[in-house]
């Protein structure tokens, strides 16, 4: 680096461009402006975002969640197929927030990579708005930051903040479930964004074909399921007692959130089919099946714990919604475990 090299861009020298990232502000304004309405006060490119709270709620309670991708993001980046990783970020806090009873109210990003590729983060940012859009939320506002000597190459990562509120009254908490309640699975989208440092060295190891290799990589870059719009539509017209978002744990880690300490769930294995991404990492891996439950989704991206009258209808509802759902346990007094599988 000379001193001539210096004087003409300081910042850039170290490997800080600043003119990328306004272009950057410019490229997705207008993606952000399609998640907002008249909530939002102001618009890009101030310092804080403002949202009102409108007269839908009573006795209104905040409730917030953060999470990030994990290295889905380095799978992505690996193969090229970055398009949908934003709807991931959203999803894995919006459906988080959701099972409180909770209705999302906006959401931030942050964007911290390497060097600063404005198509490829317009790119992700465009998937996080649409992500919102459909997820009935805002995007507030986010930060972007490039940082050269801490990402090494062209990595980056991805991290979301949503915000939602529900009435006081309103609030989920699983205090009234009951022996003989019903657990009704929502289909997942592949592995959803969990697991993804185990998915890449089965893929990494794996003795399979390129080409089959390549369908297994479409098949876990699949984007996460965006739940929202399903639970405020089942919440509206029936009693839904609990519900658990299965994250990284599984089903064997994130059902015992959900319910009193009194109480235990039985999982029945057979009542639904592994989609063929999971026998195919069961298989590769030489996973066990307890692992697979306490690691993956396994096809069962939502959970909701119901009154047993009630889950016919409430399945049909959520069938009408495009997702397929299943009956896949119920509530017992508790045994030895909050959680069984058979």
């Amino acid at each position: 680096m000379t001193k001539e090299n210096i004087d003409n861009d300081p910042y850039k020298s170290a490997g800080v461009d600043i003119t990328a990232g306004n272009n950057l502000i410019e490229l997705i304004k207008g993606d952000v402006a399609l998640t907002q309405g008249e909530n939002v006060l102001g618009s890009i490119g101030g310092f804080a975002g403002m949202y009102k709270l409108n007269k839908d709620f009573n006795n209104p309670v905040l409730v917030a969640c953060t999470d990030g991708v994990g290295t889905k993001v380095a799978l992505a980046q690996q193969y090229n197929k970055l398009e949908n990783i934003g709807q991931d970020l959203v999803a894995m806090c919006v459906n988080d927030l959701v099972t409180c009873g909770a209705q999302p109210l906006f959401f931030l990003d942050y964007f911290a990579t390497s060097k600063l590729n404005v198509n490829e983060a317009s790119l992700i940012i465009g998937s996080i708005a649409r992500a919102c859009k459909d997820s009935g939320c805002a995007l507030l506002g986010g930060e972007t930051a490039e940082m050269p000597g801490h990402y090494i190459d062209n990595n980056f990562d991805l991290a979301g903040f949503s915000v939602g509120c529900v009435d006081e009254d309103k609030i989920i908490k699983g205090t009234d479930i009951k022996d003989g309640d019903v657990l009704i699975g929502i289909e997942s989208n592949g592995a959803h964004s969990n697991g993804y440092s185990l998915i890449r060295k089965v893929l990494e190891h794996s003795d399979c074909s390129e080409d089959e290799k390549d369908r297994m990589v479409e098949l876990f870059l699949k984007p996460t399921h965006l739940y929202p719009n399903l639970i405020k539509d089942l919440i509206k017209n029936y009693a839904i007692k609990g519900m658990s978002h299965i994250t990284g744990g599984g089903l064997t880690e994130n059902l015992p959130r959900a319910i009193p300490k009194n109480l235990s769930v039985r999982i029945l294995k057979e009542s639904w089919d592994f989609p063929k991404e999971f026998k195919w990492l069961k298989d590769n891996g030489n996973i066990k099946e307890k692992d697979m439950f306490r690691i993956f989704n396994c096809g069962i991206g939502m959970v909701l714990i119901v009154n047993g009258s009630d889950a016919s209808s409430i399945r049909s509802l959520i069938s009408d919604h495009g997702y397929n759902n299943y009956e896949i346990g119920c509530v017992e007094i508790n045994s030895e475990t909050q959680i069984s599988f058979e």
